[in-house]
């Protein structure tokens, strides 16, 4: 059986779904294609549930990609208070939680209830359960599945990344963009926890649970890359926003500096000529802003190999650049996001339309556009969906 659209979109996310609202709305008659049972999982589990829908912040420099320029047309064009408009109108509460991050005050089931609405109202179809098998390209885009033929003159891919396989992430879009010849930036796990060296593993892993304000920076080939908030210790590495943050920047064999007290001078009291100079009094000052357990543990290795002012300022330097060496990171199966992607170079900023092949776009997180933690990926796959659901 043969279905005949204006446009094919491959993938019910967050950017197809957006795209498709907004061809809908322009009158176009168009196809939103998903193998999975139901639209939008990785919205559902988003946000611990309550789905980080944008940022009130968002500004290009929160992407990361091989063309630093690319992402900005689209973020100009559908704004973080373009989809909150859209959200209020559809009178769903949400709240700010902190950095201007925005999560919805009861489920991410709301959001995902307001894509489909809208896609209900511009006339959208919807085809769940539905395996590509082939895409070919004749005059039109030729779309196989196991039982139907899907054809049209556009066909968009918002296949989504790598990451979280288990909800049903493939290399779909990868393949079917060098299949069409367009160049790929190796992707890697974004915003993922990192795993430790033997040595501080055996040392800290134990801790898992344990928080704590941090610094964590990287270096990179454009400069440092830095993060003030919050670490966490788990049962094989390191996590917490902090450490997810500068994961999607850092590459092995890279060092990541950790600032253990953000804004303190930890030796200061030992200025004082009446303070005891000792562990004791070291430990006790540590206490003050790490945990205790971490504090303690921490010391015992990097405690100070003499009390003169030299061995203090030492250990001070140690507090705020923390040398930690990962192995490696959780992989795919806890990265939030994949980075890297189709080639940004191959694409129109404006429309997400590839050069190559005219008719053919691709959105969302399949391209090499990466945010940071706090809805600034939703906010590509609103924006991106925007522009091409625009431009068909």
């Amino acid at each position: 059986m043969t279905h005949s659209f204006d446009a094919l979109i491959l993938g019910g996310g967050a950017a197809g779904l957006m795209c498709a609202i907004e061809a809908g709305k322009r009158g176009r008659r168009v196809a939103v294609l998903e193998r999975a049972d139901r639209l939008g999982k990785k919205i559902l589990i988003s946000g611990g549930g309550r789905c980080n829908f944008t940022n009130i912040d968002c500004k290009p420099q929160n992407f990361l990609s091989s063309n630093p320029h690319f992402a900005k047309s689209a973020l100009a064009r559908y704004t973080p208070s373009d989809f909150i408009a859209l959200v209020e109108k559809h009178g769903i509460p949400y709240h700010e939680k902190t950095l201007g991050q925005l999560f919805c005050d009861h489920s991410a089931r709301d959001i995902l209830a307001m894509l489909e609405a809208e896609c209900q109202h511009a006339g959208v179809s919807i085809f769940p359960n539905t395996e590509i098998r082939e895409v070919e390209r004749m005059t039109d885009f030729i779309v196989r599945s196991g039982n139907a033929e899907f054809k049209a003159a556009a066909l968009v891919v918002a296949t989504g990344g790598l990451s979280i396989p288990k909800i049903g992430a493939t290399s779909f879009g990868y393949d079917l963009a060098r299949q069409f010849g367009l160049a790929i930036r190796e992707p890697w796990p974004g915003l993922v926890p990192l795993l430790l060296n033997a040595e501080d593993s055996s040392r800290y892993c134990d801790l898992a649970g344990v928080s704590t304000e941090v610094i964590a920076s990287v270096n990179t080939q454009d400069g440092r890359q830095q993060f003030h908030e919050k670490m966490l210790i788990t049962h094989r590495g390191l996590s917490g926003p902090a450490i997810l943050q500068v994961s999607s920047y850092w590459k092995k064999p890279q060092p990541i500096l950790i600032d253990l007290a953000p804004g303190r001078e930890v030796t200061a009291a030992f200025r004082n000529s009446t303070t005891t100079r000792n562990q004791t009094t070291l430990q006790a000052e540590l206490r003050k802003f790490l945990p205790h357990r971490f504090a303690d543990r921490w010391l015992d290795a990097h405690a100070p190999t003499s009390w003169t002012n030299h061995a203090l300022a030492d250990l001070e330097k140690q507090m705020h650049a923390w040398t930690i060496s990962p192995t490696g990171t959780e992989g795919y199966e806890k990265a939030e996001v994949t980075a890297g992607g189709v080639d940004a170079d191959e694409l129109s900023a404006k429309t997400m339309e590839t050069h190559k092949v005219p008719g053919l776009f691709f959105i969302g997180e399949v391209v090499d556009v990466t945010g940071h933690l706090g809805g600034f990926n939703f906010q590509w796959a609103w924006a991106s969906g925007a522009a091409a659901g625009r431009a068909l």
